[in-house]
């Protein structure tokens, strides 16, 4: 089985204390409190609500104490492989697992079991409504399962003017007024248009406007 690299890119390194509560305080104290190796985790809720950035966050957090992880996804190519001395092993898009892919996942949490490596995955579905083969589903909620919710559209204005605000930028309300009512309200798609068009606006030494998101999506497409 290959182990391969995180394929999700952030503008920075994620991190469990920067992930906005909302709803979610049970999910992020759960994360925090993890007695590692313990259970398998697996987080579940719609596209956007931050189950990738939580992963990321937690391979970052072993990373930065000394410990190696490895990322799973179902957009990867097969075979999948684990080196030795992991801490964790994260699997992201359950409810995409392909019949290889699921043997694949499957064979992770035996490994994983055998070694002590603390198991997380993540999907858009509880783990008794995922397509999946039955001992995987098995697997995949044998311990604590965690419903990740979205936030509301003031804690996702806080989180994109918090992330401008990082990169010495400001968003206008009139801009945060037109992404909101113009484009998709997942969080994870407004925060990669704002990124696109902090680096428009950079490019271009102009305030982030209206006008000018209109001009970048004009120039470069949507």
């Amino acid at each position: 089985m290959k182990q391969l690299p995180l394929p999700i890119a952030f503008e920075e390194s994620p991190r469990l204390s920067d992930f906005v509560l909302g709803a979610n305080a049970e999910v992020l104290h759960g994360l925090r409190d993890l007695a590692w190796p313990g259970p398998p985790v697996y987080l579940w809720g719609p596209a956007g609500v931050g189950k990738t950035y939580l992963l990321s966050a937690l391979v970052n957090e072993v990373q930065l104490a000394g410990g190696r992880a490895a990322w799973f996804d179902a957009r990867q190519g097969l075979p999948w492989e684990v080196s030795p001395g992991l801490a964790l092993i994260v699997l992201d898009g359950a409810e995409r697992l392909d019949p290889d892919h699921q043997h694949a996942a499957f064979t992770l949490f035996i490994e994983a079991a055998a070694h002590g490596v603390q198991m997380v995955s993540a999907g858009r579905m509880p783990p008794v409504d995922l397509p999946v083969r039955e001992d995987l589903r098995t697997r995949l909620g044998w311990g604590p399962v965690y419903a990740v919710h979205p936030l509301s559209e003031a804690q996702m204005r806080q989180v994109l003017q918090r992330d401008a605000l990082r990169q010495g930028l400001s968003l206008p309300t009139e801009l945060l007024d037109h992404l909101f009512t113009h484009h998709a309200r997942d969080l994870a798609s407004l925060q990669a248009l704002v990124r696109r068009l902090e680096r428009f606006s950079l490019a271009e030494g102009r305030a982030m406007t209206v006008p000018l998101l209109r001009r970048m999506l004009a120039e470069e497409g949507p």
